[in-house]
């Protein structure tokens, strides 16, 4: 958590290296006459590196700092697009057409932007028979391989066998550009926000 700046009669130092507004360098004055530069300009006195020897000052109007940086981060959650982690279940023998369905759902997640945790569960003997899970992964992330990739590989988990899907960078910023309000622009890295699974499907 951030710590608000000390301002004006806060500062205890007994001088500062002051800046100006405009960012001019006025050099290392008394705290008592830096208080009165800024009195004087009707702006704030703001500590703004008080790690410094002295600490570093600057005439500003703090009530319009807080504002505008209380919007800019506003404006940088709004931007910040969210991926959700989707889940789908499937059986390591199952039907044709119960696989066609599942794989509808796992393009849907992928062009809304969304990465699928895909889970095979093995039941009895089948867990003697982990090469069908890998079968049925790597026939998935191949059909599939134009919306995603394989972010990671399938893996033993107990009774199931994991992979995660994600989607190429394409079809995210698709899937930004195509929301309510989204600006056209690829995410910038560093702007996604892994959330946990709220949508599992099994068979």
């Amino acid at each position: 958590m951030s710590v608000e700046p000390r301002v004006n009669e806060q500062i205890r130092a007994r001088e500062v290296r002051l800046v100006g507004p405009e960012g001019e360098q006025v050099g290392i004055v008394p705290l008592e006459r830096a208080l009165q530069l800024a009195a004087d300009v009707d702006l704030d006195l703001v500590e703004v590196a008080p790690m410094a020897r002295p600490p570093v000052c600057k005439l500003m109007d703090f009530g319009k700092f807080k504002y505008e940086s209380a919007l800019k981060a506003r404006e940088s959650r709004r931007n910040q697009q969210q991926t959700v982690i989707k889940e789908m279940k499937l059986r390591p023998k199952i039907d044709p057409h119960d696989y066609e369905t599942k794989k509808g759902h796992v393009v849907r997640f992928l062009k809304a932007g969304d990465k699928v945790k895909v889970t095979i569960m093995f039941r009895g003997r089948e867990q003697s028979r982990p090469e069908l899970g890998f079968r049925l992964l790597r026939r998935l992330s191949e059909e599939i391989s134009e919306l995603g990739f394989v972010e990671a590989s399938p893996k033993q988990d107990g009774r199931n066998m994991i992979m995660v899907l994600a989607p190429h960078r394409a079809t995210k910023a698709a899937a930004v550009a195509a929301a309510p309000g989204a600006k056209t622009r690829e995410p910038r890295e560093g702007e996604e926000a892994e959330a946990p699974a709220t949508e599992s499907t099994a068979e």
